[in-house]
């Protein structure tokens, strides 16, 4: 089942993709609450969601883990490598936390991976962060996909991946990789949140990353950052 609905030209569209009606009906009411965020489809499979959001090009999608048809993750890879898209963030939305799943998720570029059990508050912002282009875990998540990066490299780091940096660049990468807000980086750095952002749009470019979800990956991997030094 897929269903529709019209909205303010300046609300959030948002496509929802779960297999269980109950959770896309109550996911709808939660996120519309505010007004400024419009559900426009919905979708029960990972096949239908691609298609819908194909269609309507959202701004964020809401995307179950577990679903018949085409799950969850597969589905983010689809919409996340198609170049018609990249104006759309996915949010993986499950009651799973599982290790694997979490890091395959960042590694193919969701822009989020939150639980559940979120609160209705913490939805909504983290809807409204998404489609302003910041990458967004929770941070029990993040402990997880950081853990996982640190566990699968065995103490590895790849330098290379961050070799045609400047010495700024990596400052600025090192602290997207802590998950810091332009804000955060432009005192830490003590440069403006302009200048931060302009520095993150710069990193993005250079290292060919979709969003910050990915440049987070790119701080570990390379040993910018390690588990526990930030």
């Amino acid at each position: 089942m897929t269903r529709e609905a019209s909205g303010p030209a300046e609300a959030i569209a948002v496509v929802l993709v779960d297999d269980q009606e109950l959770v896309r009906t109550g996911l709808r009411a939660l996120a519309e609450r505010d007004g400024d965020i419009q559900v426009v489809a919905e979708a029960a499979d990972g096949r239908a969601g691609v298609s819908r959001v194909r269609q309507l090009r959202p701004d964020v999608v809401l995307m179950d883990l577990r679903m018949p048809v085409m799950d969850g993750l597969a589905a983010t890879e689809e919409i996340v490598s198609d170049p018609g898209l990249s104006g759309t963030r996915v949010v993986i939305l499950t009651t799973f936390d599982e290790d694997d799943d979490v890091l395959r998720a960042v590694r193919i570029g969701a822009s989020g991976y939150l639980l559940k059990d979120i609160g209705p508050a913490e939805l909504r912002a983290a809807i409204r962060t998404v489609a302003g282009g910041q990458a967004l875990l929770s941070p029990a998540i993040t402990t997880t996909v950081m853990r996982q990066l640190s566990d699968s490299r065995a103490g590895r780091t790849d330098e290379s991946l961050v070799s045609g940096l400047t010495d700024r660049e990596r400052e600025v990468l090192a602290r997207v990789g802590l998950g810091e807000s332009n804000d955060e980086i432009g005192r830490a750095l003590f440069i403006s949140p302009a200048t931060a952002r302009t520095y993150v749009s710069r990193l993005l470019a250079k290292l060919g990353a979709r969003d910050r979800s990915r440049l987070v990956v790119i701080a570990y991997e390379s040993g910018l950052v390690t588990p526990g030094n930030g």
